[in-house]
């Protein structure tokens, strides 16, 4: 019994499709924030790149072994009325005195989340607490990112009302890992944020109001396109796996424009200037001594949990991991079972086309151009 349980866990891990901007994009948020900063930031951010690269993903990662971490994520904002939503107090403990934080953390609070995370930011910058700079970072641009995807903030998150399940990693996703590498991330100097939580708030909405046609155009454009070139079928981890189809993506994605980069260049600015804010508001101390300092990169352990319901993951996800085992992602080493597209993407780090690995010439040549043009602006 037990061998077949663990099997059937197999099965619906290997079958799921990634949530959060998945793991190629939201690892390029991160790590190409950090060329948003000025120089006196830098020093520090820039000396630990892989690490903020790295641990971008480690929220999606906790999602599935820590209580209250789905809800930072997203807002179902169609929760609350109709656009822009005046009933939902800005204000943490506005809100909790409405609604409740058993029904904000049940339905989302990424727009709270991330004021949150920047008060947290200025005060390890105030202690000089480099690991904690370097966690908080990490973790708040991942935040961040997801605050950027339209998906995010409704209740009809993966097109389940609306006869589309699968579009919210077909949009998140499956887009930029196809086609991002071909995208302009000079995204200019990040910016002093005055209000924090309007600024928070400006970015769901903005997700929000494009909701519509990210529904909308996939619908239109499954109609008008041939049933029989919409999926193809792909190998990942030596798993055959049905996905849609890169004639499809790219339909999809010349229909919507250039969204998806857009949403993505705005989290990249976004993230460098709350770290930038957190920073100032700490009185902008000096960083380049803790620039020298060494990180522990050590693997989050997570407890055992064998199902889990997942709001982005269609129906179920399963992971399965032996009591006390680490995590699989980006650096971190040990045995895991991580979740569907999320575990592929997680050990393909090392092995799949899409990893930086795998095109060493095409990142070290963004790199330098990025830190050719930082050199332009802030000098």
């Amino acid at each position: 019994m037990y061998f077949r349980l663990l099997s059937l866990c197999f099965l619906l891990a290997a079958g799921l499709p990634a949530h959060g901007w998945g793991f190629w994009a939201h690892q390029r948020i991160n790590r190409l924030a950090i060329f948003t900063l000025p120089p006196e930031m830098i020093v520090l951010y820039k000396a630990n790149i892989e690490y903020i690269t790295n641990h971008a993903v480690d929220p999606d990662m906790r999602r599935y072994a820590v209580d209250d971490e789905a809800g930072r994520h997203f807002m179902d904002l169609d929760r609350y009325g109709s656009f822009p939503f005046d009933s939902l107090p800005r204000r943490w403990k506005d809100a909790v005195a409405r609604y409740s934080e058993d029904s904000l953390r049940t339905h989302g609070m990424v727009p709270y989340q991330l004021p949150m995370a920047v008060y947290q930011l200025k005060e390890a910058f105030e202690r000089k607490d480099l690991q904690a700079i370097m966690d908080i970072s990490a973790d708040m641009g991942h935040y961040v990112g997801d605050a950027h995807v339209p998906l995010h903030t409704t209740s009809n998150y993966n097109g389940q009302f609306t006869g589309q399940k699968g579009i919210h990693g077909f949009w998140e996703s499956r887009i930029p890992e196809l086609f991002g590498e071909k995208w302009n991330f000079f995204v200019g100097r990040c910016y002093y944020i005055n209000d924090i939580y309007a600024e928070s708030w400006q970015a769901v909405l903005e997700s929000h109001l494009q909701v519509d046609s990210v529904l909308g155009i996939e619908k239109q454009l499954s109609k008008d396109f041939p049933a029989d070139r919409k999926y193809g079928y792909e190998s990942r981890n030596q798993v055959v796996m049905r996905v849609y189809s890169r004639e499809y993506t790219e339909a999809y994605n010349k229909a919507l424009d250039g969204m998806v980069e857009r949403r993505m260049r705005a989290s990249i600015r976004r993230i460098g200037s709350y770290w930038y804010t957190a920073w100032k508001m700490a009185g902008s101390p000096d960083l380049s001594e803790l620039a020298k300092q060494q990180l522990s990169d050590r693997p989050q352990r997570m407890e055992v949990k064998l199902k889990i319901f997942d709001r982005e993951s269609q129906d179920i996800g399963a992971m399965m991991l032996r009591p006390g085992a680490d995590m699989c992602c980006g650096n971190h080493s040990g045995a895991a079972l991580a979740m569907g597209w999320q575990t592929m993407d997680c050990a393909r780090q090392s092995s799949s086309d899409l990893s930086e690995n795998a095109a060493p010439g095409f990142w070290k040549s963004l790199q330098n151009q990025l830190l050719s043009w930082w050199n332009s602006v802030w000098h």
